[in-house]
């Protein structure tokens, strides 16, 4: 793919892309917040096991 194939790419996919509405930006704030948090517990739980295996 050469330079000027590549900026045409780049120009479709800006003339695509749109800005999300209020409702939408929240929805996907919601959603990463609550995979962060997830991901968060779930480190969380396997450090205190890990612990636990280590002390007994």
């Amino acid at each position: 793919m050469n330079i000027k194939e590549k900026i045409q790419s780049y120009a479709r996919i800006l003339r695509v892309a749109k800005k999300p509405s209020g409702m939408e930006f929240r929805a996907i704030l919601k959603v990463t917040g609550i995979g962060i948090l997830l991901i968060g517990v779930i480190g969380f739980l396997i450090h205190i096991a890990s612990r636990l295996i280590t002390a007994a």
